[in-house]
């Protein structure tokens, strides 16, 4: 099976490069796509620069991969890979044990894995996820927060082995006009939709970090399904 994908750089990237990137990304080093090309494009731009939207075949034939959204994984997996990839979070007692607590107890291993697909932390969704970790709000509104903006998944590739298999087609030119606009629109949208749903407030049987911490809710648990 093979699927295309798409890579928003200030870069024309034909040779993707096993090794690179910034450890400090949300899954750490890695090539992260998307198969949204429109999504790719406003990436490209993030920096409010002209970029390129770069695309590619990928072969997943004998690929290992993790998929944190096919519902065999709780938000809580994707938010402990977070916390340990991303380098800055709001400083505070609670925000500190939260961080270790889901490091123990709700880390993957992502050795074994050639490719991940998740959320991408956006500077509006880190910024929900944030909230979560502080306590702020609830796991349900979290979930909720995650799919506004329909921001979608990224796609990264993590192994050699996932390198050797992925081909390049072309590359475009993208305008910062356009799409670093785009970009801003969106995050904007998703922010305002996430200051309503605060606004309506968590429901009294929403699970908050601090119900987690303190009963001991350990990953696979039934009560965070």
């Amino acid at each position: 099976m093979k699927k295309q994908l798409f890579h928003g750089s200030t870069q024309l990237i034909e040779a993707p490069q096993f090794g690179k990137g910034a450890r400090t990304n949300d899954y750490g080093r890695g090539f992260y796509c998307t198969e949204n090309e429109e999504l790719a494009k406003e990436w490209a731009c993030a920096k409010n620069t002209d970029g390129y939207v770069n695309q590619y075949e990928l072969d997943l034939e004998g690929l290992n991969i993790l998929n944190l959204n096919d519902g065999t994984y709780s938000i809580l997996n994707w938010l402990a890979l977070l916390t340990e990839n991303r380098t800055y979070w709001e400083k505070g007692s609670i925000s500190e044990q939260a961080k270790k607590y889901l490091h123990d107890y709700f880390l993957l291993d992502l050795a074994g894995y050639d490719i991940i697909i998740g959320y991408r932390a956006d500077d509006s969704y880190f910024s929900f996820a944030q909230d979560f970790v502080s306590n702020t709000i609830s796991m349900n509104q979290l979930s909720e927060a995650m799919r506004l903006g329909k921001l979608g998944e990224q796609i990264v590739l993590k192994s050699e082995k996932s390198f050797d298999q992925i081909t390049y087609v072309s590359s475009e030119m993208v305008a910062r006009d356009e799409y670093f606009v785009k970009k801003n629109a969106r995050d904007k949208a998703a922010r305002r939709e996430y200051r309503k749903g605060k606004t309506v407030g968590a429901d009294i049987n929403d699970i908050f970090m601090l119900d987690i911490m303190r009963e001991g809710m350990k990953d696979g648990d039934a009560r965070l399904r």
